[in-house]
């Protein structure tokens, strides 16, 4: 799902925060890898100007994700630095509304046919990535998968994740096994 691999640029790891997005390369490898649902080209290069407005866009993305699983707490990564709801939410429908998107149709050589957002005008690259990012951010946050959106609560985490299951509290196996170990580590080290 688009919209959750836009926030989730933001991980972590052991060593601390890492932004997919943080230089030109990392945005133009991550706009490469999304082309199909980006409606880029294979040569896609990021400006400067274009990663800023994406960056700019996702902590807005986070922003709502924050507050669609409240009252549960939002994810660790950036609660701190996040943009003011009201702001984010502006930023997020005025980058939507920049560009109308229309379905274009997918149809590989071995495989089914599919359809995907592109945005129908002839906006400038970056007003075209945006409202796509846009377009899913709302999909997600104004749909029924909402309700199952979550962030996930393992040390060091700081992804939002679709709930599959009752019993599903983690975003992978790694992080439930990573909180697991944890919490074992401190019944027996306070014990």
């Amino acid at each position: 799902m688009l919209a959750l691999e836009f926030v989730s640029t933001v991980r972590a790891t052991r060593s601390g925060l890492v932004d997919a997005l943080s230089d030109l390369p990392g945005m133009t490898g991550w706009g490469r890898a999304h082309a199909a649902e980006l409606g880029l080209g294979p040569d896609f290069t990021a400006t400067e100007e274009l990663r800023r407005e994406v960056v700019g866009l996702r902590q807005a993305a986070r922003a709502l994700f924050a507050r669609a699983v409240a009252p549960g707490p939002p994810s660790g990564a950036d609660a701190d630095r996040l943009p003011d709801f009201a702001a984010s939410l502006g930023l997020v429908n005025a980058a939507a509304l920049a560009v109308p998107l229309a379905p274009r149709m997918e149809w590989p050589e071995d495989g089914s046919p599919f359809a995907v957002n592109v945005p129908a005008g002839g906006a400038d690259e970056s007003s075209r990535i945006r409202a796509v990012l846009a377009s899913a951010v709302i999909s997600l946050l104004a749909g029924p998968e909402r309700e199952r959106l979550r962030t996930c609560p393992a040390p060091r985490c700081v992804l939002y994740f679709l709930k599959d299951h009752g019993r599903q509290e983690w975003c992978s196996v790694g992080c439930g096994n990573r909180a697991r170990a944890a919490r074992h580590y401190r019944q027996h080290r306070t014990g």
